[in-house]
């Protein structure tokens, strides 16, 4: 059912209504193209205002429907002017297919469903439910499925500066539907001053304590079962796919994750990985939209014709080429270091496990972390400035540890996702090890990041030498003559990640009094350096 209310003026649209099958009314904004339709028909549903329509990375609908297209964008349950308290990612599924149901009975929508939409956007049209058939074609973009490894931690630490920050504009837009302008200024006023960062948790708690964010951010990350791993409905994967990850995004391990679930539901998706952060995109992807949307609900050719289907970005030299995601390369790689690797950035060492040592037995490294003054994050894929960066700045200080490999005699190519292996220990009960992984470029003194990653100890057992695992985000770079390979390992990335603060009577936060000097020490000999295949096992 729908009620539409027209509106006029350029790019004029209308209004209309959802009533979904439990009674709940879902606000759209639908925009016709030109002349007589009926048309196909790109869907999005999201949480912040429709309006929006998620114009901070795509083409607004008004040049898509100039293009030859419905297009729709509703307001999620909850949110905007929907009807309903929003519940976050569980009330999607039957929502989704509601809306699917609608649309294809619309009397100006020719039956073929394109869905698209990135993040929150990008969640909900996977998750319809099996009373509808799936679309025609999907385009999800940075997102994913797990709402733990895809949404909310690393590593077995949660994500400080995203989660709070994300968290607090649900929070704020929840405030605004209600009506209470004093809730909306203390959340925006925390976020612009960086205050959110120590009161971000009560904030959420006092303004959302419902919300997914403060969910999150109660539950232990260690503790898997408690954490939700949503799956689409059968068939859904395995339709045509557009996948937009970004070497910079925090969701890029879900769209990896959605690329290996595609292909084994025996689905052939095309995957993309930019030189993207979250919200800032490059120029072609609307381009990349247009083609992809054409071909599968414009053209709809039953047998297109075959095309690359995996295309990555070199970070290194800033151009893209054809991958290949089920092979990783970039070797095996062995530290070997001394208590000066913190010190003088020449002792540390990296080298090719291939490669003879020439230098003497390495002893263990050593890191003290002062929580009064953290190590810093910095671009990346989780950071305040998420990016490139030249981290030397970073390197020079002395809690922090690099190993640099000597100049490369030829060209070395890195693909894959980086995962470092080593034994650690502490003198508390808790300890972080966060790893950065950049290219020191030939002729240059820059220290160019190319990945990030942390793994967090908490209890008696950091006190122990144990093996532990990294993994960092994927990347892809090809290193040339000249160039070295530097691996940097800190006690914090503050405040990407919450402070650890070395026992497990209070919880990880910012900087307190209740945080510990702790000295950090890892056997470098016992290190290894190595790649695993760009697309994991997906997701169970």
């Amino acid at each position: 059912m729908c009620a539409d209310q027209r509106t006029s003026g350029p790019g004029s649209c209308q209004d209309a209504d959802l009533i979904c099958r439990d009674g709940i009314r879902l606000k759209s904004t639908v925009w016709r193209p030109p002349g007589e339709g009926p048309w196909p028909a790109l869907v999005m549903r999201q949480p912040y205002g429709r309006a929006i329509a998620s114009s901070v990375t795509l083409a607004h609908p008004q040049w898509w429907a100039a293009q030859g297209y419905l297009v729709i964008v509703q307001d999620v349950r909850g949110q905007g002017e929907s009807e309903g308290e929003f519940r976050g990612f569980a009330q999607e599924a039957a929502d989704t297919a509601d809306t699917l149901a609608w649309v294809r009975c619309r009397p100006d929508c020719n039956g073929r469903i394109g869905l698209y939409g990135f993040s929150y956007q990008g969640f909900s049209q996977l998750v319809g439910d099996s009373s509808v058939p799936p679309p025609d074609c999907l385009a999800p973009a940075m997102t994913g499925l797990d709402e733990r490894d895809h949404w909310s931690c690393e590593g077995g630490a949660h994500w400080w500066h995203l989660g709070l920050g994300w968290g607090l504009q649900l929070a704020a837009l929840q405030a605004a539907r209600r009506g209470d302008a004093e809730a909306w200024d203390t959340i925006r006023s925390a976020l612009e001053t960086g205050s959110y960062l120590r009161e971000g948790r009560a904030l959420l708690a006092q303004h959302d304590r419902q919300g997914m964010a403060h969910r999150w951010l109660s539950e232990d990350p260690k503790e898997r079962q408690r954490w939700a791993i949503h799956s689409p409905a059968p068939g859904w994967l395995a339709r045509p796919m557009l996948l937009i990850g970004g070497w910079w995004d925090p969701h890029l391990r879900g769209v990896l994750d959605l690329q290996a679930r595609s292909l084994a539901a025996g689905g052939e998706p095309e995957l993309h990985i930019g030189p993207a952060t979250h919200l800032q995109w490059w120029p072609e992807v609307q381009e990349l939209h247009r083609r992809f949307f054409k071909r599968h609900l414009i053209d709809a050719d039953p047998h297109p014709t075959p095309h690359q289907q995996v295309h990555l970005w070199d970070q290194r030299l800033e151009r893209w080429g054809d991958g290949v995601a089920d092979r990783a390369e970039g070797g095996c790689w062995e530290l070997w270091g001394n208590a000066l690797s913190s010190h003088d950035p020449r002792v540390g060492q990296l080298r090719i496990v291939a490669a003879r040592p020439t230098s003497p037995p390495a002893t263990p490294v050593v890191i003290v972390h002062d929580p009064w003054r953290p190590v810093p994050a910095v671009g990346g894929h989780l950071s305040a400035s998420s990016g490139r960066c030249d981290r030397r700045s970073l390197d020079a200080r002395n809690d922090v540890v690099t190993f640099t490999s000597p100049p490369l005699e030829s060209r070395h190519r890195l693909r894959g996702r980086p995962e470092l292996e080593l034994i650690a220990w502490a003198d508390q009960p808790g300890f972080d090890l966060c790893a950065a992984l950049s290219v020191c470029p030939a002729g240059s003194d820059a220290v160019e990041q190319l990945s990030t990653g942390v793994s967090r100890r908490l209890g008696a057992a950091a006190l122990e030498a144990q093996n532990q695992r990294l993994e960092l985000q994927a990347l892809e770079a090809e290193l040339q003559p000249g160039d070295r390979l530097r691996l940097s390992l800190a006690g914090a990335a503050w405040p990407a990640i919450a402070i650890n603060p070395g026992h497990t009577e209070h919880p990880c936060g910012p900087p307190s009094s209740h945080c510990r000097i702790i000295t950090i020490t890892i056997r470098s000999d016992s290190a290894r350096l190595r790649f695993l295949p760009l697309i994991p096992a997906p997701s169970r």
